[in-house]
């Protein structure tokens, strides 16, 4: 979790701190700007994103996640560090608002527990999207719970409820004024639909909180749009640091040849993946296979999540790529011919099929996804596909580091005779894609989170020497303070801008006589500047004027001190008498 605070330094300007927050408690000094990640968080890290930014008095929680790796209470962020970090009586007044990018469960995911048990009570956006899909997003999760018996932590179902009540959908370009001084705007993210990219500034003090994004269009999403803003702070995701993917058609092809080369030889084909987002695009790409195969091979998805999502994605196609808009007209694309229920009676039936079961990293003893590895991984005919990113800890990530010819689990063993496959199908953005966006947006500073330590590091190195700006990714318990400008506005009175015209007249005809006489090196002194008087008045607004106006202003009577100059007899007088 990251805490980010604008104050005003000592030498006039303000300063960012962003703090990380972990489960161990310590001390922030309210004074600065500070971030630390969540214990197994989004510091050097991937899993239950949250990030909560103080601008200008003015905090914002960015995403509410969980961590999939953990049970109970560890897998929330560490919340009482925020009334820790600010002093504040209870969290509704820690945090002006939360913003919650997209609907993947390491970014909404704790919300429920923070609303409902925490007691949070404040304002809480997201896109229209985002709100749609996470009821059934938090609900899922909810079973999960319950299925793995968590002693501490849980949410009920009233809960996720209440929660979804509190939330006040955002539109894209959207501008929000949350009080009399922040302001919140959401850009397009791509990655998931409803996905984006959020703008929060107060007074001069802007930033971007980019939550998880992808710069390359896909089958159903656009590619991230943001204007180009002049921002103090971009905080950016660096899951893929140090990636540089294949085309897109590259890549499907090389999918394609690994499921056809498997169903054809009779196997089962497992592809554990998250229900919103990578099931949409692989469900097309095979739909559309199928189709032109004239096969008859089942495709299931598991449970009615993915079928739940797919009715949002029908009904919010404004949200989707321009191709899917245009295709619409004619069918709609997510009406998948060739996919059809998976019922668990099902994982031991012979011949060959392709499933899509969540969650995503095949996280142990979590999900459907881990219950059919179980069952088919001991087959050599059968292969498992992983498409997207996998958490150091989960089985997906085992399996990705180098095939396994056994996973022991908790006492028991899963002997692994698949054949193990890894796609470039995430819908993050590649390391390319996160040096166009900085580069685009241009930055004071750059904040990685949601990323590895190793490959966090590498890409710090390229943004500080291919692009020159401030890099830095924050571990738990690391503070980072960041300067950051403030302008102040200013009246000015009509006297004093007479004045600044006569001296600048004046010294525009000094210099004229001294370009005649070929003095330059007098020629280019600094110019002079103004002098005047600062008054800051009752209502706390300033002005200019000069003294003349403030003495009348002040009513008081005007006196000057005048030196007369020793002449060289009195000098030496006086040095006599002493």
């Amino acid at each position: 979790m990251a805490i980010e605070c604008l104050v005003l330094g000592p030498s006039g300007g303000a300063r960012l701190l962003l703090l990380l927050l972990s489960l161990s408690p310590t001390r922030v000094d309210p004074s600065r700007v500070n971030a630390i990640p969540v214990d197994a968080g989004a510091g050097q890290d991937v899993g239950k994103s949250c990030v909560v930014a103080t601008i200008g008095g003015r905090r914002v929680m960015f995403d509410c996640g969980v961590h999939l790796y953990y049970k109970g209470r560890r897998s929330y962020p560490d919340f009482e560090r925020v009334l820790a970090a600010t002093g504040a009586a209870d969290f509704t007044a820690a945090i002006s608002c939360v913003v919650i990018t997209h609907s993947h469960l390491d970014h909404i995911g704790g919300l429920p527990y923070f609303t409902e048990v925490c007691g949070y009570n404040g304002p809480i956006y997201m896109t229209y999207p985002a709100k749609a899909l996470a009821p059934m997003m938090l609900e899922d999760f909810r079973k999960v719970m319950v299925n793995q018996q968590w002693e501490e932590g849980q949410y009920s179902h009233e809960d996720i409820l209440r929660c979804m009540k509190k939330v006040i959908p955002l539109d894209l370009k959207q501008t929000v004024q949350v009080d009399k001084d922040l302001v919140i705007r959401a850009y397009y993210a791509g990655h998931v639909l409803g996905a984006a990219m959020i703008y929060a500034k107060v007074g001069d003090a802007a930033m971007v909180y980019t939550g998880d994004y992808n710069m390359t269009p896909d089958r159903h999403l656009g590619a991230a749009q943001i204007d180009r803003l002049k921002l103090d702070l971009l905080i950016t995701e660096s899951t893929y640091a140090k990636t540089t993917r294949d085309s897109r058609r590259a890549r499907e092809r090389e999918f394609l040849h690994a499921v056809h080369k498997c169903v054809s030889g009779g196997g089962k084909v497992l592809i554990p993946l998250f229900a919103v987002g990578r099931a949409q695009e692989l469900c097309m790409l095979l739909d559309d296979y199928w189709e032109r195969m004239n096969w008859k091979i089942p495709i299931y998805f598991s449970g009615g999540l993915t079928i739940q999502s797919n009715i949002y994605y029908k009904m919010l196609i404004g949200w989707t790529s321009q191709k899917i808009k245009d295709s619409c007209r004619m069918h709609n694309p997510f009406d998948f011919k060739h996919v059809c229920h998976f019922e668990r009676s099902f994982i031991d039936n012979p011949g060959p099929c392709v499933l899509f079961a969540t969650p995503g990293m095949i996280s142990i003893n979590a999900g459907f996804s881990f219950e059919v590895f179980k069952k088919w991984a001991p087959s050599e005919k059968n292969l498992v596909t992983l498409p997207g990113y996998c958490a150091s800890g989960s089985i997906g990530h085992k399996l990705m580091s180098g095939k396994p010819k056994r996973i022991d689990i908790e006492g028991t063993h899963i002997d692994v005779r698949c054949q193990i496959h890894q796609l470039a199908f995430s819908p993050h953005t590649d390391s390319k894609g996160i040096m166009n966006l900085i580069e685009f947006l241009s930055p004071k500073h750059v904040i990685l989170v949601h990323g590895e330590k190793p490959l966090m590091a590498f890409l710090k190195e390229r943004v500080e020497s291919e692009l020159g700006m401030p890099c830095y990714y924050p571990a738990n318990n690391e503070s980072i303070s960041i300067p950051t400008t403030q302008h102040h506005k200013m009246s000015a009175t009509e006297r004093f801008i007479t004045s600044c015209t006569n001296e600048q007249t004046k010294d525009s005809l000094q210099r004229r006589k001294l370009f005649c006489g070929s003095n330059m090196s007098e020629a280019n002194d600094d110019e002079k500047l103004a002098e005047g008087t600062l008054l800051m008045e009752k209502n706390k607004a300033l002005k200019i004027l000069c003294e003349d106006e403030l003495v009348q202003l002040l009513g008081m009577d005007r006196h000057v001190i005048q030196y007369e100059p020793m002449a060289a007899s009195r000098i030496a007088a006086a040095g006599e008498l002493e």
